[in-house]
């Protein structure tokens, strides 16, 4: 697949957890993502830019799928709206349904363990909120 030279993707941690949200990717159903930028700032790692692409692993590392962002914005989460949450893809029917599930892993020990703390999280914390369309494996109409 000549991907290896691509940046990669790991979402949440190894487990149930990323297993569904790589299916979610693969089937075409997840077509956004949020990551709290907390995270990027103290990973040291810069927010990514609409046009980059990125190799998904699974949860054993191996490369799943490959996804290009077309959006990508900086935003406080009171901002995050009902059709951003369902582009999530993890079944959410609102916006109140994500915010619930981002709350608590944003606040979950994997995180905070990571943090050195737990973040607060509120209507005003920054999150990364990311459009991407799924590169690879490309989805054929013919199913």
């Amino acid at each position: 697949m000549g991907n290896d030279d691509l940046p990669t993707l790991e979402l949440a941690f190894p487990g149930p957890e990323r297993d569904r949200g790589v299916a979610a990717i693969v089937s075409g159903q997840k077509t956004a993502l949020t990551g709290l930028l907390e995270i990027y700032e103290h990973a040291g790692e810069a927010v990514p830019a609409p046009g980059q692409r990125f190799s998904v692993l699974d949860s054993q590392g191996l490369a799943a799928a490959t996804i290009e962002l077309v959006d990508v914005r900086v935003v406080p989460m009171k901002e995050i709206d009902d059709d951003f949450a369902r582009a999530e893809g993890r079944g959410y029917s609102d916006v109140a349904q994500w915010r619930a599930a981002h709350e608590e892993f944003f606040r979950s020990d994997d995180v905070s363990a990571y943090l050195g703390h737990t973040p607060v999280i509120d209507d005003d914390t920054l999150v990364v909120a990311e459009r991407f369309r799924t590169v690879e494996p490309e989805h054929s109409g013919d199913r």
